[in-house]
């Protein structure tokens, strides 16, 4: 989980040490060959290392410098072509500069491990992590979180439900109620963590796959079917949890988020903005203009990047040669990574990310390092393009396992504990279901709303419009009847 793009792919890796080799091999190759230039340096110079180029002396005074000259680059033409024979040849092949890549090669890789945001220590881990795959704490020198036992058996909970939840909605496409749905299965702690770490009046811009965090805003999960039904856009008034509706199209979310942060920090409100996107949408234009708006205006926005390894079927070490985090530094505000499938250390990141933003700091950027066990969508195989193997080490990673192991150990939960769990689960499940299959069909008149903040005469207008539209149609409806009789 920690290694970077570059150890990821053997041929970056391999490359940058044979340009090494390479410099090193030709700065022992064909000595003695430059001795020519170094002849040239040697006339150019008098014993006193002044030089003679420009100088106009009598033609006698001249004659005289001139021999004087000659004897004294005589006894330094051996000497010099010796230099010439270690030094020369390595300034001819480069391997100055290929030292130069070397030791710009060896940095790389010590600082390969260090957080480029605070002083950039080489002790700190690049992956923020307080809990292993095995269930065990473990501290870290930025972040720290110490949450009750209470709060512990909470975030487990959210990650049950959360996963059930899915897991049902995936059902339900499968029997044909919804038309697609794009699965979380794996994401559940970078999701609850992070929707956990946010206050009551901060804002979260989502992408569509955002259940989890739904879940912790309090939007009623049945409502989040309502779109992939084709009832309405959303379902949810995005007002009453400052949870915006999920967004489509790829990326533009952020710019959404951007211009809220904005209007935050002109209001001066006490309020940060969470804008949620995936590493495939860090490849779009919209991202970058917004990680530049985002910087230039200092907007209290957390960018909340899911790298969970594809975007649908393109692999992440095809879109970045660096760590996604890492390229906050070049807009001018810090990045993170951290161990997505980590609840708590997710949660302690974003806390700390959106306490940045409410002080006045600015943006940073949150990489979630995890994994998407399921498809992209109810639409997609990924069979067809990734491996068994790689699924299977991710599923020692999973993060409701690795917290229920803590729970355990600890005994911090018992065995009722996970029974009424599950006992909640299957009632969840089962509102799901009765909810879909009793959905109503949309309200035409709804069209019109959430278009403006405030009302509109254009808006009103078409809407009276549209309404006397469909009363003609019942109208023409009650004339046919009329007449059959």
């Amino acid at each position: 989980m920690t290694e970077s793009t570059a150890a990821r792919d053997p041929r970056r890796s391999s490359k940058r040490t044979s340009g090494s080799d390479g410099g090193s091999a030709a700065a022992t190759a064909a000595p003695g060959t430059p001795a020519a230039p170094a002849k040239k340096a040697a006339a150019r110079k008098t014993p006193t290392g002044k030089a003679t180029a420009n100088a106009k002396p009598p033609a006698k005074k001249a004659a005289a410098k001139k021999a004087a000259a000659k004897k004294t680059a005589a006894k330094k033409t051996a000497p010099a072509k010796k230099a010439a024979g270690a030094a020369g040849p390595a300034k001819k092949a480069g391997t100055a500069p290929a030292a130069k890549k070397a030791k710009a090669a060896g940095k790389a890789t010590a600082s390969a491990g260090a957080l480029p945001h605070g002083d950039g220590a080489a002790d700190v881990p690049e992956l923020v992590q307080l809990l292993t795959p095995e269930g065990e704490r473990i501290e870290h020198p930025e972040y720290a979180v110490d949450p009750s036992p209470e709060e512990l058996r909470g975030l487990y909970r959210d990650m049950v439900l959360t996963r059930r939840f899915d897991a049902e909605a995936v059902t339900l496409q499968r029997q044909g109620e919804l038309g697609l749905w794009p699965s979380l299965l794996g994401q559940e702690a970078a999701q609850v963590g992070s929707g956990r770490a946010t206050h009551e009046d901060d804002y979260v811009f989502p992408t569509y796959r955002e259940h989890g965090v739904a879940w912790c805003r309090g939007v009623d999960p049945t409502l989040l079917l309502g779109m992939f039904r084709g009832v309405n856009n959303g379902g949810w008034d995005p007002n009453s949890n400052n949870f915006q509706l999920y967004t489509i199209v790829i990326g533009s979310q952020t710019l959404h988020a951007t211009g809220y942060a904005m209007g935050v920090a002109k209001d001066g409100a006490d309020s940060a903005v969470v804008a949620y996107f995936g590493d495939g949408a860090s490849s779009q234009g919209d991202v970058a203009e917004s990680f530049t708006f985002a910087a230039v205006y200092n907007a209290p926005v957390v960018f909340f990047c899911q790298n969970n390894q594809w975007a649908i079927s393109e692999p992440t070490e095809r879109q970045s040669r660096v760590p996604l985090y890492r390229r906050a530094a070049g807009y001018g505000f810090p990045g993170v990574r951290v161990d997505g499938n980590d609840v708590l250390a997710v949660l302690a990141v974003t806390r700390k990310a959106l306490e940045h933003a409410r002080s006045g700091q600015g943006p940073m950027l949150i990489e979630a390092y995890t994994y998407r066990m399921g498809a992209h969508t109810t639409s997609d195989d990924p069979t067809r393009y990734r491996r068994d193997d790689e699924r299977a080490a991710w599923e020692a990673k999973d993060p409701i396992l690795r917290l229920r192991t803590l729970l355990e150990r600890e005994g911090l939960a018992d065995a009722a504990f996970f029974a009424g769990l599950d006992e909640e689960s299957d009632a969840l499940a089962k509102r799901v279901r009765e909810a879909i299959r009793t959905m109503a069909d949309p309200d035409p008149m709804a069209m019109f709303e959430n278009i403006y903040a405030d009302g509109h005469a254009l808006v009103d207008e078409e809407r009276t419009q549209y309404a006397a539209y469909q009363a003609s149609f019942a109208d023409e409806a009650g004339a046919a009847a009329g007449k059959g009789h």
